[in-house]
């Protein structure tokens, strides 16, 4: 464990110091923070490798995330409990040839409508890297193998075509593999998606007929159209200057988002114009924010440490302009003290 703190205290050294030198000197003061009932649900166990790296919300309410750290799949229950689905095999190597992190890690995180949770495994080993399914009552599988020289890292789903979209941070490629598994397909290496040096293409939403894309190191969101035949489109820069950008969610006004800012320790609003507004930071508890998603209007953001090394949470908060009771669908989470 000692080893492993180790490897990951200086992956994450070497990424805060990347993001930072990309930030702003004369950052303007943020603007006043739209969201409300601000608070840490979940507390996560940092020194056993717990740092929520990407968020799937379940229909019941519940949600599972990857520990990355761990290489750990998990639940979180509405009412506080945090069970362990599956432990991921160790590299025989302990996964120091995991592409620029230097340690075996889960990362993106979907459910599809059967119930199987699907994740991202990256180790830097050709036997484990790739697309793994845990379906309910089975061991976890790899059902699709990636490059090992690369880093598998945001994961999204388009139910209506069954394709999964991977997005590789370090080869600058988007992958799709149909939900049965199988050999990936390239679908973009666009230029858009690639690193300078640290982490590229990150998260990915499909939304509006179109793949988007964060890239950490560029600070940008990317839109790709989803063309005839699964085939790729031009990509378009719908935002820039956003350092340190990782995972995001639509929060169904259009295609305003919202955005997870890792090293800056923000989550920050973006419009459909491209500008944005910080509605989270420090102050409200943010340790990496690493993944967001919503349910309703409520927003759900992990929290990894990764360079902070504190305190991995679950924070929660709400979008204004709606009252608890209309929200019937939503299941508040209990802390989990």
């Amino acid at each position: 464990m000692l080893k492993r703190s180790s490897l990951v205290a200086t992956a994450a050294a070497t990424a805060a110091a990347a993001i930072a030198a990309a930030l702003p000197a004369d950052a303007a003061p943020a603007a006043p923070k739209p969201l409300v009932h601000v608070r840490i649900t979940h507390h996560f166990d940092l020194a056993a490798g717990q740092m929520p790296e990407n968020i799937a919300l379940l229909p019941d309410g519940a949600a599972d995330v990857t520990f990355a750290g761990s290489r750990q799949i998990a639940r979180i229950t509405p009412g506080g409990g945090t069970r362990i689905l599956a432990t991921l095999p160790a590299p025989a190597d302990g996964g120091v040839r995991t592409p620029v992190l230097g340690f075996p890690l889960t990362t993106g995180i979907v459910q599809a409508a059967d119930g199987s949770t699907y994740a991202l495994y990256a180790t830097g080993t050709a036997d484990l890297t790739g697309l793994w399914r845990l379906a309910p009552g089975k061991a976890p599988e790899r059902i699709a193998a990636l490059p090992p020289n690369g880093l598998p890292n945001g994961l999204a789903l388009d139910p209506h075509s069954e394709q999964l979209y991977i997005t590789d941070s370090v080869l600058g490629t988007v992958w799709t593999v149909p939900l049965s598994g199988g050999r990936p397909t390239a679908w973009s290496a666009a230029p858009e998606l690639a690193s300078t040096g640290f982490l590229g293409a990150n998260g990915a939403k499909v939304h509006d007929g179109a793949l988007w894309v964060t890239n950490l190191d560029k600070g940008t969101l990317v839109r790709i159209p989803i063309r005839h035949g699964n085939r790729a489109g031009a990509p378009q820069v719908r935002a820039s200057g956003l350092a340190g950008i990782d995972d995001f969610a639509f929060t169904g006004r259009g295609n305003e988002v919202l955005a997870t800012l890792n090293a800056p320790n923000k989550v920050v609003l973006i419009r459909p114009d491209g500008t944005s507004t910080t509605v989270l930071d420090t102050d409200d508890g943010l340790q990496n924010p690493t993944s967001v998603a919503l349910r309703g209007k409520e927003v759900y953001v992990l929290n990894a440490a990764y360079t902070t090394a504190e305190d991995p949470n679950l924070l929660l908060a709400r979008l204004p302009g709606q009252h608890r009771q209309d929200l019937s669908a939503d299941r508040e989470f209990t802390p989990d003290e």
